[in-house]
């Protein structure tokens, strides 16, 4: 399968190939305020899934909750957030769900940082939840 993700204005786009390795939620304070939204939804790729890369994107790089640089590619003509990559996972690509604007697109698996997340937020039953990125929640 093929998809394509690309900005709100169509400049820069990504097509890659095949499934997601994963699709999460982060509710990192961080991924809140770069999404405007109570979560940030996305999709992970390995590198070698990305087909074809077009169009110019200016990048934004800072620490990661983690501790390593996280790069965010994004449009300079409507400033949507198309990529992502993590320094300390060098083939791995992050693309934002909505970017693919696909209704079918896999439902999430995993929802990270869940101790900074909106009180009202709520994932659906199965879905693994962690406290930060790696630790689960205890959800009884």
């Amino acid at each position: 399968m093929t998809r394509i993700a690309s900005c709100q204005c169509g400049q820069l786009s990504l097509t890659v190939e095949g499934e997601p390795a994963l699709v999460s939620a982060c509710n990192c304070t961080r991924c809140q305020k770069r999404s405007g939204s109570a979560f940030a939804l996305s999709s992970r790729w390995n590198s070698n899934q990305v087909r074809d890369r077009s169009g110019k994107g200016l990048t934004y790089s800072r620490k990661g909750a983690s501790g390593g640089n996280v790069l965010f590619e994004f449009c300079p003509v409507c400033g949507s957030t198309v990529s992502t990559s993590l320094e300390l996972l060098p083939d791995v690509i992050g693309i934002p769900v909505g970017c693919f604007a696909d209704p079918a697109f896999p439902a999430p698996k995993v929802a990270a940082w869940c101790e900074s997340k909106l009180e009202w937020v709520r994932f659906p039953d199965g879905l693994l939840l962690l406290r930060d990125q790696t630790q689960p929640m205890d959800t009884r």
